[in-house]
């Protein structure tokens, strides 16, 4: 099958109905009208020029955290940026870190295991998550005690409405629990292409999660003599082990955000479900575990039609095969529905769920 993208030179010139079915890890169908691979920066001002004559542009990486439309009539900006670049490094003796530019298009556990073998510590607990290294700031991604911002030094990325280039500092992209100054802007507004990591010389293990633990190897070493590459190979273990493989059943990882409650609230809940499972955060409140309420709810591996809840991970949906996007959000909205009765709090969606002309959270 020959590749359905295309330069910018003969872009406006073509009005190919392209499948996106594979360029999304739900799997998800969905046609859209034109596509964009975005390969060199010399791209960039024509995009620009795009977004100024359709108005609308939709940005998409790895396609590991987006709901989309079955149509899409959007200029589809892929994004394929490649390149990985010492910046500076440090002496060993020195307290201080690595500096590591690395492109938007590459693959996010590629780039983990890169870090890893190169001796770039400190994103060992991110490894197996699907997408780019692009995608990473806007979702702020997090597993296993660890979020990308806590590794970010500053994001690099084009302004398309304005035409430029612009470098904001980890303060400036205002992390948030899976959210960024990039999520939260309107779609068409940012286009990341690289991403400055900050990698510290003094590394130390993050085994704070259970299942980290818990793991046979790490469990009977102790936590000094744990290398990265052990903390990156349980990871990876421990995610085969609970998580769908997106090639071989359409999914996008967790589907629903861990909700943040109030110490009244867990107090409350508390009572009512004396195992309900929560995590103190440093502020006072509380991150509920939403895999447990979706399957205390009796949601754990359920399937209505070509969608479904995972049956080893209630956090994920799943497309079983040929599903549209109103399936999927139609099954999402009923496990939401069924924890706001029996819990009394609502989950939120961590996806993007893109219409075909806008794009919401």
């Amino acid at each position: 099958m020959s590749n359905p993208t295309q330069n910018c030179s003969d872009f406006d010139n073509s009005l190919q109905s392209i499948s996106l079915d594979r360029l999304n890890t739900l799997g998800l169908a969905c046609r859209a009208k034109r596509v964009l691979t975005l390969t060199s920066l010399s791209q960039l001002a024509q995009i620009t020029a795009l977004y100024r004559d359709h108005h609308d542009l939709f940005v998409l990486g790895g396609g590991s955290n987006v709901v989309l439309p079955a149509e899409l009539n959007r200029v589809v900006v892929q994004v394929a940026l490649k390149g990985i670049a010492l910046v500076e490094a440090c002496a060993p003796d020195q307290d201080e870190a690595d500096r590591i530019d690395v492109a938007a298009g590459e693959s996010w556990h590629d780039w983990v295991e890169t870090a890893t073998k190169s001796g770039w510590l400190g994103l060992e607990n991110l490894a197996l998550i699907p997408g780019t290294v692009g995608a990473s700031p806007v979702q702020n991604i997090g597993a296993y005690g660890v979020e990308v911002q806590e590794r970010i030094e500053s994001v690099t990325a084009w302004h398309i409405p304005e035409g430029r280039l612009i470098t904001l500092s980890r303060a400036e992209c205002a992390f948030a629990y899976r959210d960024s100054i990039f999520k939260r802007a309107v779609p068409g507004t940012w286009l990341i292409v690289s991403v400055r990591f900050l990698l510290p010389k003094r590394w130390a293990p993050v085994l704070t999660y259970p299942d980290l633990q818990k793991h046979p190897r790490l469990a009977a070493m102790d936590s000094e003599d744990v290398t990265a590459q052990q903390v990156m190979d349980a990871v990876c273990d421990i995610r085969r082990t609970k998580l769908p493989d997106p090639a071989i059943l359409g999914n996008a990882g967790s589907f629903f955000k861990n909700p943040i409650v109030s110490a009244t609230v867990y107090a409350s809940l508390k009572q009512k479900f004396a195992d309900l499972v929560a995590y103190a955060q440093p502020d006072g409140s509380f991150k509920l575990a939403a895999g447990w309420m979706i399957e205390r709810a009796g949601w754990k591996g359920r399937r209505q039609g070509a969608v479904g809840v995972h049956e080893r991970q209630a956090l994920v949906l799943v497309n079983y095969g040929g599903a549209q996007d109103l399936e999927l959000l139609g099954l999402a909205q009923d496990v939401r529905s069924a924890i706001r009765t029996q819990f009394g709090v609502d989950l939120e969606i961590e996806p993007v769920v893109v219409s075909g002309a806008a794009a919401v959270t």
